[in-house]
């Protein structure tokens, strides 16, 4: 699979037309200050666009997440002094379809600077099998009593691709700055070194996984196909992707067939959600259990402290799970 090592220039120019796309009109010699204090209240849907908001607002945004630390996103349900604290915000930076309950609440929100981040790069149709194709065999038996089951939908988890996060990144700065033209220099400068870091995390991915034993990873949540095809790899998700869906009887032994005939070493889980399957299909096929994150959220059990942080993490299990060489 050919990956360009640096972030291709023309996603981004894309990304930040769309960026200016996604930004609901308002006037760009007015900065949004509805707190006096200052500064531009962005309130952010969860993580992934939290730390957005903060790496590229710095000091000149306070940043409000709906999300709490060890919250599951895809459950949230806002309380009624969150959906007011909508109606308060400078700028909401969501992405929608992942939370139902904060697309219903922005709808009904006024305010008039959203973004929503799945405007700012393309999303894919991804299901359980991402990048894998084991031949008629394992199809017949998948399509059997599991139908319906690895079926595509659009993948909202573009943030655990760096290339399309930068994408995001990109996006998200354009529109602070419209949206604060005061400080529009600091969220441009902001922005670049975000990408910078992004280019250089996606580096590591590149030469990490360049040369593996295996190329397929097992994981309970289906949420690393971007992940998976930026890098070449074959990610089988024991449930789609909702991270609460279980998996059929035909499912599990499909993935049995797949740990065998692919050398997989391990189960990744993740830390806001039941392992329980992970290691029940880890104990009867004989293999490992380890945490690979889909960082929604970052908790006192992330194995880092931020995005980078976790992402780092997530490429050493990987590596080793893999077989890198």
């Amino acid at each position: 699979m050919n990956v360009r090592r640096l972030i291709p220039t023309a996603a981004i120019a894309s990304a930040t037309v769309l960026g200016l796309t996604a930004l609901s009109a308002c006037s760009s010699s007015e900065a949004a200050d509805k707190n006096g204090d200052g500064t531009l209240n962005v309130v952010a849907s969860f993580y992934p666009m939290q730390f957005l908001a903060q790496e590229i607002g710095g000091d000149h945004v306070s940043v409000e997440t709906l999300t709490e630390p060890g919250v599951e996103p895809h459950d949230l349900e806002l309380s009624p002094k969150q959906t007011a604290s909508l109606g308060e915000a400078d700028m909401i930076l969501y992405l929608k379809s992942i939370q139902p309950a904060v697309d219903d609440a922005i709808g009904q929100s006024g305010v008039e600077n959203t973004v929503d981040a799945a405007t700012l790069t393309k999303l894919e149709q991804h299901g359980t099998e991402v990048g894998h194709d084991h031949g008629d065999e394992h199809g017949e038996e998948h399509s059997d009593e599991g139908e319906g089951e690895g079926e595509a939908g659009a993948d909202p988890h573009i943030w655990l691709d760096p290339v399309k996060y930068a994408e995001v990144a990109e996006g998200v700065g354009k529109a602070m700055e419209k949206a604060d033209p005061d400080h529009a220099k600091a969220y441009k400068k902001n922005t670049k070194d975000l990408v910078e870091k992004l280019d250089a995390l996606n580096t590591k991915f590149e030469d990490g996984l360049k040369n593996t034993k295996t190329k397929t990873f097992i994981t309970t949540h289906s949420a690393f196909g971007y992940l998976a095809e930026r890098y070449g790899l074959d990610q089988e998700g024991i449930a789609g992707l909702d991270p609460e869906s279980d998996p059929s009887p035909a499912r599990i032994k499909e993935l049995q067939g797949i740990a065998k005939e692919d050398e997989v070493s391990t189960v990744f889980f993740e830390t806001l959600a039941s392992d329980k399957t992970a290691k029940t299909l880890a104990g009867d096929a004989g293999l490992k259990t380890d945490v690979l994150d889909p960082l929604e959220g970052i908790t006192d059990k992330s194995k880092g402290d931020d995005y980078i942080g976790v992402m780092e993490s997530n490429l050493a299990a990987l590596e080793k799970a893999l077989g890198a060489k």
